[in-house]
């Protein structure tokens, strides 16, 4: 079954508090899991999401700040421990390789999964995205792209984001008489011959585009956070301060709710999700008010540690027949 949410396992800053844990974040998509920054008490976290290890597929660094990666030492003995029966991808910025290493090695433990590192060196472009993993997943393209961000060390912000494609109407497939093994053979090879005529996708079907989560983390206001968050179904984007800590954001290479909400609103994204809470505010109420007065447009959520956030689901297209009710989807 083809399930795609956003498992929130911790939204504090530097400093965890009594109700936010460090980050982590599990992005189930289709069979695959990514796991965003597993900062300091994500393998404990995973047991109160009742998410088990053998979920992860991936693990994405976006740098070696503790509470962004404090948790891959616990989580690579777990994978272990859990026996875990697929390999698991990791990616960092290539200038933390000698922490990625430490971490993988934190203490004494029988390494029995198979884990693959994947130092990603910052890109040459500062505006074009570099893929560095695709795949086929639940029969649709899927990849995994990233861009440098503006931060006090190397900071990697990720795209993920699947092919786009073409939902079919059922009405125009009846009237071009196409039905069964005939359909599937036009979706894979994009026309077929019926009773001497060509039918294209187009001419059954109206362009889908793919889905896309955005992960912006540690950065101050820069180009390539708008990039990554371009057209973005969800954007998770750390939201440290408020307005009137503008100053020490920029300072520090964070954001504040506001700019966040600027980020969403001119990339044209579906839902904001904000987290990365500084240990100075108690309450995520401000940030949500302040993101409203600029992003109007969709769906803001101030992540809480366990919640569980399902992709925004996709416009479905309507039937040339009028008086049909259903669609493809």
């Amino acid at each position: 079954m083809s399930v795609r949410e956003l498992v929130v396992l911790g939204t504090a800053s530097q400093v965890p508090t009594r109700y936010r844990n460090h980050n982590g974040y599990l992005l189930r998509w289709d069979g695959e899991g990514f796991l965003f920054d597993p900062g300091e008490g994500t393998q404990r976290q995973l047991i109160h999401a009742g998410v088990s290890s053998t979920d992860i597929t991936k693990i994405c660094i976006t740098h070696f700040h503790g509470d962004h990666c404090l948790g891959l030492a616990g989580i690579s003995q777990l994978l272990s421990l859990d026996g875990c029966p697929h390999p698991v991808h990791v990616f960092f910025p290539s200038s933390g390789e000698k922490f990625y290493r430490r971490l993988r090695r934190a203490s004494i433990y029988h390494d029995r999964a198979e884990v693959h590192g994947h130092p990603i060196a910052e890109a040459q472009s500062k505006t074009e995205l570099n893929e560095v993993w695709s795949a086929e997943v639940g029969g649709k393209g899927l990849a995994l792209k990233v861009l440098s961000l503006s931060h006090g060390v190397p900071t990697l912000g990720y795209r993920v984001e699947e092919q786009a494609g073409w939902t079919l109407l059922p009405d125009k497939l009846a009237a071009a008489g196409l039905r069964g093994a005939v359909i599937k053979q036009l979706q894979r090879e994009g026309s077929v011959e019926v009773e001497g005529r060509r039918v294209e996708l187009a001419d059954v079907g109206v362009p889908r585009r793919g889905q896309v989560v955005a992960f912006v983390m540690d950065t101050r206001l820069c180009d390539n956070a708008f990039e990554l968050a371009r057209g973005a179904d969800m954007l998770i984007c750390e939201s440290t301060y408020l307005r009137e800590d503008t100053d020490r954001a920029r300072d520090n290479g964070h954001l504040t709710a506001e700019q966040a909400a600027q980020i969403a609103k001119e990339a044209g994204v579906k839902t904001l999700v904000l987290t990365h809470f500084s240990r100075r505010y108690e309450r995520t109420a401000p940030f949500l008010a302040e993101a409203r007065e600029v992003f109007t447009e969709g769906e803001i959520v101030a992540a809480r540690d366990f919640d569980v956030l399902k992709m925004p689901k996709r416009a479905r297209p309507k039937s040339s027949k009028k008086s049909s009710k259903k669609s493809g989807s």
